[in-house]
């Protein structure tokens, strides 16, 4: 679905996604012939930012297939230079017309960062850098009193939708034109759904209010 609009790359995610929960995919674009078409360049229609989680596969719970998202993936979602510059690729080199964050619940580095705003013990290592990132959206669920797991998560993935537009000019610049969208989805393990939360650009996809859940 090259050069398509950002509505339609959202639509084709959230059908793709009602497949998966109906236990009917159809697993497209997966055989030798798409191979062989694909070897000489790629020209995906979206760009999924996601957790690192095991759980996570964006192709699988969107359905799709080889050469249909380019997928960045960071334990929380996290942004750093790297993965900006990553997105930046996707939409300005590849001509992808649609980011989406994913993030879900039970996320391991939303939990550490809650457990470490609570206790005021950080964690070590590398894992620590991971943690600092989460914290300001931990920071402002409690701000807002929001308490629950997935709340806490929900406010999280909207940040992170927020982060990106402030750091990167040229993906804020594509927004504004209407070039590319970018949206928040939350990704519920057990339903497998995925829905938008906070939508950034032209997506005709309406979205709940803040702590709401919309079903795809």
């Amino acid at each position: 679905m090259p050069r398509t609009s950002p509505a339609v790359a959202l639509d084709a995610l959230l059908s793709g996604n009602e497949r998966f929960v109906a236990g009917a995919p159809s697993h497209p674009n997966q055989d030798a012939a798409r191979r062989a078409e694909l070897a000489p360049g790629q020209e995906p229609f979206a760009v999924i930012l996601g957790c690192s989680d095991s759980r996570l596969a964006a192709e699988i719970i969107f359905d799709q297939g080889l050469g249909d998202l380019f997928v960045v993936r960071t334990a929380g979602h996290v942004l750093g230079a790297e993965v900006l510059g990553s997105v930046e690729y996707a939409t300005a080199v590849l001509g992808c017309r649609l980011v989406v964050v994913l993030g879900h619940d039970s996320c391991g580095a939303v939990a550490a960062a809650r457990e470490a705003v609570a206790n005021g013990l950080p964690s070590t290592g590398f894992v620590r850098d991971v943690v600092e990132r989460v914290t300001p959206s931990v920071l402002a669920a409690r701000a807002a009193g929001l308490t629950s797991d997935s709340d806490i998560v929900d406010e999280h993935i909207r940040h992170t939708v927020h982060l990106l537009l402030d750091r990167s000019r040229t993906l804020s610049d594509q927004v504004d034109t209407g070039d590319v969208a970018v949206v928040g989805m939350a990704y519920r393990l057990a339903e497998g759904s995925a829905c938008v939360l906070v939508s950034r650009g032209n997506t005709g996809t309406p979205v709940p209010a803040a702590g709401g859940h919309q079903a795809p």
